[in-house]
């Protein structure tokens, strides 16, 4: 399983919350100070910012303060071009600078005009923003203080203002993934966040947003959208609908970096490599738009899931461009399989050498490269391609570099199991049921005790595959086995995933 990187990444460029347009005065001169309104101008810099048009969004916003000194959106607006700055250029340096705008901002927004339905909601978007960004740095406790009030001040909102449309979204979010909390922790998150939800309760407050945003102008309907098509994909497991609710929207993937990046990374979770590929060769770089290098990041994990020839140069043109510190250790360990595949082991073995001296390892997968690097173990070239190419989506191709091979993998250990892995995900993705559960029960049985997750994310999958025929019994029996096995690698986001599974399957034991 590759627990993409890049995933995490879209997540919080394009899951931010947003001020959505309407329900704001939007006259073009202001007599009133401490108002809240989403002028052209405020509109214009926010549509710049998550475009990364940077240089364009400070000028826009300069305007902003200078002909609307009174307009206490601005304060927002001002935080999303901090955040995403932090997000895309990932320079803990720039997020201490940045860090220190927090507060006047937040004192600015509570200046304004306490019956606007803006007040409460702008002090909640700036700590929630922060949340996310303390977190991304390691700062955990100041991340808990900011959601903790975050949500008090969105539910304080929803209760003055109930028909105020923008709760929906960011209670969403927030209910979603509070519903996604194992039950033994969810009194702790109660009572050092207050926060209470479900998965349920969270999509359909995302779904009403996005009915409103159909029957009405929303200017930022984009960040709706995208964040409820990635919780439909992680926490509901709902690939076609999480496709399909990007489709269905307006994203620009030729003008909007962050839109092409969102599409283009659920291309790649949903088995649409070529698409993938596509999207992010097109994706508007250079000029107006401030440099993105994930984007080449998720182009070479596209390249490298179709075996491309040229699959190492978005990768150099990463770790070359990249002043940041998650994924650098994942892509020098995605360059040592380019060179493990075209035969080239001095080059694995260098390039290996690179990822236990570059980056972090505070991504699961960031850690999964660095447990590679230090374990000193060579990856089978074959279950290696038969892995990329299933991650692409190529399903035929990976299942034909491991059907004639199976003599090759009968010694018991490491390689046996995940040969059997790996066809068991083939055969379910190609819809042979039974050969899917054979092979997903024989991986669970072998390899419960062992490291690696090959039977904890086997279990998972044995328990999707249960849930889609209604056999929820046998789900929840599969989800809880997978929470029982404890892999070294990747184990958060497997958990996660059997959590979420469990919390969507209804009360009944038997099976359908």
């Amino acid at each position: 399983m590759r627990a993409c990187r890049s995933c995490l990444t879209a997540l919080l460029l394009t899951a931010a919350l947003v001020i959505p347009a309407g329900g704001g005065a939007t006259a073009p001169g202001f007599d009133q100070t401490g108002r809240f309104d989403l002028s052209p101008l405020a509109s214009e810099a926010y549509r710049k910012i998550m475009c990364l048009r940077f240089a364009e969004a400070r000028s826009a916003i300069d305007a902003l303060q200078r002909r609307e000194p009174g307009n206490r959106i601005a304060p927002l607006i001002e935080n999303y071009l901090d955040f995403l700055t932090v997000l895309v250029n990932d320079n803990r340096a720039e997020y201490a600078r940045l860090a220190k705008n927090r507060e006047p901002r937040l004192s600015r927004a509570a200046r304004g005009d306490r019956k606007s339905p803006y007040f409460l909601y702008c002090q909640a978007e700036i700590r929630l923003q922060w949340a996310v960004l303390h977190s991304r740095y390691g700062h955990y406790l100041s991340a808990l203080s900011d959601v903790r009030q975050a949500y008090a001040l969105l539910e304080m909102n929803r209760r003055e203002h109930p028909d105020f449309t923008p709760n929906l979204k960011s209670l969403g979010i927030l209910h979603a993934l509070a519903g996604n909390i194992p039950e033994e922790y969810r009194w702790a998150v109660r009572v050092l966040s207050g926060m209470r939800g479900s998965v349920g309760e969270g999509m359909q407050e995302l779904n009403a947003a996005l009915a409103y945003a159909r029957q009405h102008d929303f200017l930022f309907e984009d960040e709706t959208r995208i964040a409820c098509a990635f919780l439909q994909l992680h926490l509901q497991n709902d690939k076609p609908a999480a496709w399909q609710t990007l489709r269905a929207g307006r994203l620009d993937p030729r003008n909007s970096p962050v839109a092409a990046f969102a599409l283009a990374n659920m291309a790649l979770r949903t088995g649409r490599n070529d698409e993938a590929i596509r999207l992010l060769q097109e994706c508007p770089a250079g000029g107006p738009h401030h440099p993105f290098p994930y984007r080449y990041y998720l182009l070479g994990i596209a390249k490298l899931n179709r075996l491309d020839p040229d699959a190492n140069q978005p990768f150099e043109q990463f770790v070359a461009n990249f002043g940041g510190e998650n994924g650098l250790k994942e892509a020098y360990q995605k360059l040592a399989w380019f060179d493990l595949l075209q035969g080239n082991t001095a080059g694995y073995r260098a390039k290996m050498e690179l990822v236990k001296t570059k980056g972090t390892d505070r991504t699961d997968t960031d850690k999964a490269a660095l447990r590679e690097a230090k374990s000193g173990e060579m990856p089978d070239p074959r279950l290696t391609r038969a892995r990329l190419l299933f991650d692409g989506g190529y399903y035929r191709r990976a299942e034909a570099e491991l059907r004639p091979a199976a003599g090759a993998y009968t010694t018991p250990g490491k390689q046996a199991l995940e040969y059997s892995y790996r066809l068991g995900r083939i055969a379910h993705e190609l819809g042979h049921t039974r050969e899917a559960i054979r092979l997903y029960s024989q991986t669970v049985d072998a390899g419960r005790q062992q490291p690696w997750y090959f039977a904890c994310n086997a279990a998972l999958q044995l328990g999707l595959l249960y849930e889609s025929q209604r056999a929820y019994a046998s789900a929840r029996a599969a989800f809880q086995r997978c929470l029982a096995i404890k892999p070294a690698e990747y184990a958060a986001s497997l958990h996660a995933r059997a959590k979420a599974g469990l919390a969507r399957l209804p009360n009944a034991e038997s099976d359908k």
